[in-house]
């Protein structure tokens, strides 16, 4: 379970330079949560936000792939949220490295459908929160389409049938707070909806 970050164009804005090359992270696949589940508050979070991404999923083994290569080894795409605690991320109590602020349990919303023959490098992204727009682009304004992150990544380490990438979130995001609603919608491939809320006291 990998991701992308820093891939949209108007994430970056005018000031921000892009990256040479894939800025490429990973989320631990205990993150993963389904359409509808509840993406889960950690206690000490103060600043949670959704992050609308197009995801990918690896359809057979890969290593060292050209860009068409890459491409005919996508299965398919479908919705994901890469969820993200920015204090965790870049604020006074960051880490090292972003093993909570993008991997605690629920932080990777992944659904409904993976849907195959969609032109994933030219497809309408939509997050809403309690039912408002908040990030509309396309996949047009990737900073590196899918078929070079793909090859990209196979040049480092070997890519297995059923892997998933997130491809990098739009435009700017938002705190959620609990009791809050988030929906990444993408054309054709359906609506991922999921509800915010703290997590259970045991």
């Amino acid at each position: 379970m990998l991701a992308v970050g820093r891939n949209y164009k108007s994430h970056l804005g005018k000031t921000l330079p892009h990256p040479s090359q894939p800025e490429i992270f990973y989320k631990p696949i205990s993150c993963l949560q389904h359409p509808e589940g509840p993406i889960v508050v950690p206690p000490d979070s103060t600043d949670l936000h959704y992050e609308g991404e197009l995801v990918l999923v690896i359809g057979k083994r890969l290593r060292h792939a050209s860009k068409l290569e890459a491409e005919a080894a996508i299965f398919g795409v479908t919705c994901g949220n890469d969820v993200s605690e920015r204090n965790w991320q870049r604020g006074p109590a960051k880490d090292v490295q972003w093993w909570r602020a993008k991997g605690c349990d629920t932080f990777g919303p992944f659904g409904p459908a993976v849907v195959t023959g969609a032109d994933y490098d030219n497809l309408r992204l939509q997050t809403r929160l309690n039912g408002v727009v908040v990030q509309d682009q396309t996949t047009a304004d990737l900073i590196f389409d899918c078929a070079t992150m793909v090859s990209f990544i196979s040049k480092y380490l070997t890519l297995e049938q059923g892997d998933v990438i997130y491809t990098g979130t739009p435009g700017e995001t938002r705190p959620m707070q609990p009791g809050d609603v988030v929906e990444v919608e993408i054309e054709g491939l359906g609506v991922l909806r999921n509800p915010v809320r703290y997590a259970e006291v045991e």
